[in-house]
């Protein structure tokens, strides 16, 4: 298990882990719950919201994407490209990451061009 990731609040850590499991990285947010403790505790890296990946095999590829992602380069939810849902056919706004419609969890290929 790697850190990938420090975020300026916990809202920007789960967007990012959104984004990476979309790129199918998986990853979990720590430190999520600190962060309402922020003015009572110093403002350092352990204190803020962080994302780490699950697999050291994937840390290449987060790492690039990380690079992506803060150079505004992110995956297509991020440009606001709509995706099509595997299972039901349902299109989906770019932000979510699962079917409104059936539940499916949203897949990378499955983008609209």
């Amino acid at each position: 298990m790697k850190r990938v990731y420090i975020a300026k609040h916990p809202t920007e850590a789960y967007m990012v882990k959104s984004f990476l499991e979309t790129e199918g990285i998986a990853s979990e947010v720590r430190g999520a719950a600190l962060f309402g403790t922020l003015g009572g505790v110093p403002i350092t890296e352990e204190t803020l919201p962080s994302v780490w990946i699950l697999e050291d095999s994937q840390l290449e590829r987060a790492i690039d994407f990380i690079s992506r992602y803060e150079k505004g380069q992110g995956p297509p939810e991020a440009m606001g490209l709509p995706w099509k849902c595997i299972k039901c056919g349902e299109i989906m706004e770019p932000q979510f990451t699962s079917c409104w419609r059936c539940g499916t969890d949203r897949q990378p290929a499955e983008k609209i061009e």
